[in-house]
């Protein structure tokens, strides 16, 4: 295996015939993105849900072992930038991805790594069990931010000056079977989704009639890949996307400024940072 992979598509010969997956589902909402001009501060929208959807099998089994089986995503690429006129834009960035240092980086909730959720998003069967478990997994994302109608980085803006927004994010999902006896994971089956969106602004007309959808109306479909994924470690490992985004200010003249700095900390230790982390895995 590859030093930077940390699972990999080994072959599930020594669980095929205990774990089996079916009714495996991902889909994006057939909807638009919806604009919300409401606030005088700030502009709204809200993406279509993608989601994803996996019923999960376990025979019954005399070993004594327990498994957790869940969902794993994580952003390979985003471009999120906000235009305000000529003077400049605003970026959300990774700077993981920016300085090329990794692939990926790991979309979990921030609590419970590496895995995006610890409700409906994972499972723990237990064996010895002389019974059939069953259990269907699913998970939601969508994006829902804020956008200001005035340059943040210019305090002195008094009109409006928002003039475009585009967003573009790509994402791996993993569905993982992890012993946690022996400390070994299977991959199960792999998702790859985007959403990509452009709105253009007009600040000169009144609210409620300024941003207007560009791109396409309706998301392209995620993928259920037939090729399983390595899963690289940084997948798996904090910092998590909603605590390394950092909001930087590109102006049109001059170097690129810090607005919102990220919230990990990479001089602090992990464990300090996070609340749980399955670190075997």
């Amino acid at each position: 295996m590859n030093n930077n992979m940390f699972i990999g598509t080994d072959s599930l010969k020594d669980t095929a015939n205990r774990l089996i997956v079916y009714n495996a589902e991902a889909t994006i909402d057939h909807e638009p993105t919806k604009i919300d001009e409401s606030s005088p501060t700030v502009l709204k929208y809200r993406t279509p849900n993608f989601r994803a959807s996996a019923t999960v099998q376990m025979a019954p089994s005399m070993r004594s072992e327990s498994w957790k089986i869940g969902w794993i995503q994580a952003c390979t690429k985003m471009i999120f930038r906000n235009t305000y006129s000529n003077e400049g834009f605003t970026s959300w960035e990774f700077q993981e991805l920016t300085s090329n240092k990794q692939p990926m980086i790991s979309d979990c909730d921030g609590c419970y790594y590496p895995w995006y959720g610890a409700r409906d998003e994972t499972v723990v069967f237990h064996c010895p069990s002389l019974k059939t478990q069953e259990t269907t997994l699913v998970m939601n994302d969508n994006f829902h931010p804020h956008v200001t109608w005035r340059n943040p980085a210019n305090e002195n803006q008094i009109e409006p000056n928002l003039t475009n927004i585009i967003r573009n994010q790509s994402f791996y999902v993993w569905l993982l079977a992890w012993n946690m006896t022996t400390g070994k994971s299977y991959i199960l089956m792999n998702i790859y989704w985007t959403m990509n969106l452009e709105i253009v602004v007009d600040p000169h007309k009144k609210l409620g009639e300024r941003a207007k959808l560009v791109s396409p109306q309706f998301p392209e479909q995620p993928i259920i890949l037939k090729e399983k994924i390595p899963i690289p470690r940084c997948a798996l490992s904090p910092p998590n996307a909603n605590s390394a985004q950092r909001l930087v200010w590109n102006p049109k003249r001059g170097r690129p400024v810090v607005i919102i700095p990220p919230v990990w900390n990479s001089k602090k230790s992990a464990e300090s940072q996070i609340q749980k982390h399955d670190s075997k895995l």
